[in-house]
């Protein structure tokens, strides 16, 4: 279902979101990052911030499930973007970094836990790990996507189960598009 409405509307979706100032939202995360840094951004989307990150030093590998933003995002990027879904991540131990923004909201809440369990081996000890979700509790349907809402509670709740891996800060945010009014709970998470 979502696969689809990325397919149907890349175009739309990707002139809507590529030019959307997300530099209040970098902070936190590359202030945490070490020089030189492998970042991987996931369910990258337009690919705005995997060449934001690229353009600060970092190393980007990134992908996204749809073969439609893929090729946009490889274009707008310059970098070899993969058309992978999260439960084909099998990278241990590999980034300083993940960048999951508004990606993860569209894994189903029964899949979230094995989704998060292969991001939290993906990163390396120390490493940082930045997620947002549409606030709430719950899932739902709107216009052809499916959505995971969180709370910090849920998120919480979420986390719990990573032995290894922290919540260090939850802040929200107001959409950052002129058109939604919608509000956001970041995260950044770190690996013990």
């Amino acid at each position: 279902m979502t696969l689809n409405y990325y397919r149907q509307h890349a175009g739309r979706f990707f002139t809507s979101t590529v030019s959307v100032d997300m530099s209040a939202l970098y902070q936190p995360f590359v202030a945490a990052l070490p020089d030189g840094a492998t970042v991987l951004d996931a369910g990258c989307g337009s690919g705005r911030d995997s060449k934001a990150f690229a353009g600060m030093g970092y190393r980007v590998e990134a992908f996204d499930a749809s073969a439609q933003m893929v090729a946009l995002a490889t274009e707008h990027s310059g970098l070899a973007v993969q058309e992978m879904h999260f439960d084909q991540l099998d990278a241990v131990a590999r980034y300083d970094g993940i960048w999951c923004c508004a990606s993860l909201l569209h894994v189903s809440q029964a899949e979230l836990p094995d989704v998060m369990q292969r991001l939290a081996r993906a990163l390396k000890p120390g490493g940082v790990w930045y997620v947002s979700f549409k606030y709430g509790d719950g899932e739902r349907v709107q216009e052809g996507r499916h959505f995971s809402d969180l709370n910090e509670a849920a998120l919480e709740r979420l986390v719990a189960p990573l032995k290894t891996v922290r919540i260090t800060s939850t802040w929200q945010t107001a959409d950052k598009r002129p058109d939604r009014n919608e509000i956001w709970l970041n995260a950044l998470l770190r690996k013990i």
